[in-house]
């Protein structure tokens, strides 16, 4: 038991309620460097049951693999309605709610929550909590999903506890349909979290906020950042509407958090939390906010940002991921560290300040090679893609701008073809081979063809994408590729087995 305060509240603590120290032996990654996450430390090992489900990890996957799952399909309205919270809470009441076994912060918004979700994870564990994040989507691991200070999940823990899920959801079927996707995952991660006893555990909501599958806890602070359009077909067809299914997760009592949006927007946020019983607090109106930009020889171009009340005084920290809306999210992330200490936890502005120089995003403004420089960002809606282009402007000098781009059929592609138009100078068309919501890279072609004279080329795969801009690339270029996750995530391992396939051939050089 640590000798820190002890974290207070009026729900049922995990077992470690104060600080512990992360697992003998862990490490975590230095600053500025984007290492995909390592695999937990093992748990004592259980004694495996009489009539284990899956025999290894690949058939875990390969059951969930076959559900439902909505982060592949083509949404469309006549979906709306077919969302409910029935199976889920049911299912965790046949796992017993392990949900409220652990201490929580739930983020949703259109975008910026992965990042405010990493910002204050990483925090908390430079603080010295174990700390357990769960977002989507995941880039090449399925374990990305479920982390404790840094580290995916193993696959033997992973395979154990999809048993244990697996058989819980097979009893609910018959009254509430069989779990989809995204619900067996979110149970794996409530049950890992709370049998490892995290400290807290940081929850980014999947979709929208309302029905999402994580919507069953009561968190100690509920988080909306950025709204804009996405998923129309599903959370509304105004600003205003999404902006209600994000507020669902509100709670009665909760601190609710928000920075400064559209008027309308936060008109809708604040009459949700009035509904759900709390009060909406804004960053930078009634959350003293403020950022400045500088740069220095040591960080280059980068933002400051200060967040003070009563009980902390977050002064000029610098914000770790480049581009001016994360100065927002970095705010965000301070802001419920703040809250967080009025119940117990400590947060010491210099540890915090650590946290954040130790914060990093796979995917987000990641540059993933250096010989062409490819930088890898999952911009997928207009508002991200002009954060991705401005923050491209502001923090990385290149002489020409070749794109490779590819999305989901079912957003707003002439929105976003409009967006891409105006920062790339060459564009190459492809699809991600694992959405099948994947656009046609000839229909995109087309399109952007309607809003722009520049030189575009179609390329089947993501290989044949990356040939075509590396011979279209001189020293002083930058190929960016982005409009999905899928496709960041293709190009991550794509690159990974390329550098595997080069350290061979050195070795063998050298041999």
């Amino acid at each position: 038991m640590s000798a820190k305060a002890q974290p207070t509240s009026s729900k049922k603590t995990s077992p470690k309620a104060g600080p512990s120290a992360p697992a003998p032996g862990s490490k975590k990654p230095s600053a500025g460097k984007t290492p995909a996450p390592k695999a937990a430390a093992p748990s004592k090992p259980a004694s495996p049951p009489k009539n284990r489900l899956f025999a290894n990890y690949p058939a875990a996957v390969k059951n969930l693999m076959e559900r439902v799952n909505f982060e592949q399909a083509r949404l469309t309205k006549e979906h709306r309605g077919k969302f409910k919270l029935d199976r889920m809470r049911a299912l965790m009441a046949a796992l017993e709610n392990p949900q409220d076994d652990i201490r929580t912060v739930h983020i949703a918004g259109t975008k910026g929550k992965g990042s405010t979700a990493a910002m204050t994870a990483s925090c908390l564990e430079a603080c010295g909590y174990t700390v357990g994040l769960y977002t989507s989507p995941h880039l090449v691991e399925l374990r990305e999903r479920i982390q404790i200070n840094g580290e995916m999940i193993t696959t033997g823990e992973f395979t154990r506890l999809m048993d244990r899920v697996a058989v819980a959801a097979s009893k609910i079927a018959g009254k509430h349909g069989e779990a989809t996707f995204f619900e067996i995952v979110t149970a794996v991660g409530f049950l890992y979290f709370a049998e490892q006893a995290v400290d807290i555990a940081i929850i980014e909501v999947g979709l929208g906020g309302r029905l999402d599958a994580t919507n069953v806890i009561t968190p100690e602070v509920a988080v909306v950042t950025s709204i804009s359009k996405d998923h129309e077909q599903l959370l509304g067809d105004t600003l205003e509407e999404i902006a209600r299914e994000k507020a669902g997760i509100f709670k009665k009592g909760v601190p609710a958090l928000t920075f400064e949006q559209p008027k309308h927007v936060l008109g809708a946020l604040r009459t949700a939390a009035e509904e759900a019983g709390t009060k909406l607090e804004v960053l930078g109106d009634g959350v003293d906010f403020s950022y400045r930009f500088e740069s220095s020889p040591d960080l280059g171009p980068h933002r400051r940002v200060c967040v003070t009340s009563p009980r902390s005084s977050f002064e000029h920290l610098a914000v770790p991921l480049p581009g001016e809306h994360q100065a927002f999210n970095c705010g965000l992330a301070l802001a419920i560290l703040d809250r967080l200490r009025e119940r117990g936890f400590e947060t010491p502005e210099s540890k915090v300040a650590l946290g954040l120089a130790q914060t990093t995003i796979p995917g987000r403004m990641e540059m993933a090679w250096k010989s062409p420089r490819i930088l890898l960002d999952g911009a997928h809606n207009e508002a991200s893609l002009t954060a991705l282009i401005r923050s491209i402007g502001a923090h990385v000098p290149y002489d020409s701008m070749v794109m490779i781009f590819g999305c989901a059929a079912d957003k707003d592609v002439e929105g976003l073809l409009d967006k891409i138009a105006l920062g790339a100078d060459k564009l190459i068309f492809t699809k991600a081979a694992s959405n099948p919501r994947a656009m046609n890279p000839r229909e995109l072609q087309k399109r952007f063809a309607a809003v722009s004279g520049k030189m575009t080329q179609v390329a089947d795969t993501l290989h044949e994408a990356f040939n075509l801009a590396s011979r279209a690339v001189s020293r002083g270029d930058l190929i960016v590729v982005t409009g999905s996750f899928y496709l960041v995530g293709e190009a991550k391992k794509y690159l990974a087995d390329l550098e595997v396939k080069r350290s061979g051939a050195r070795a063998s050089a050298e041999g």
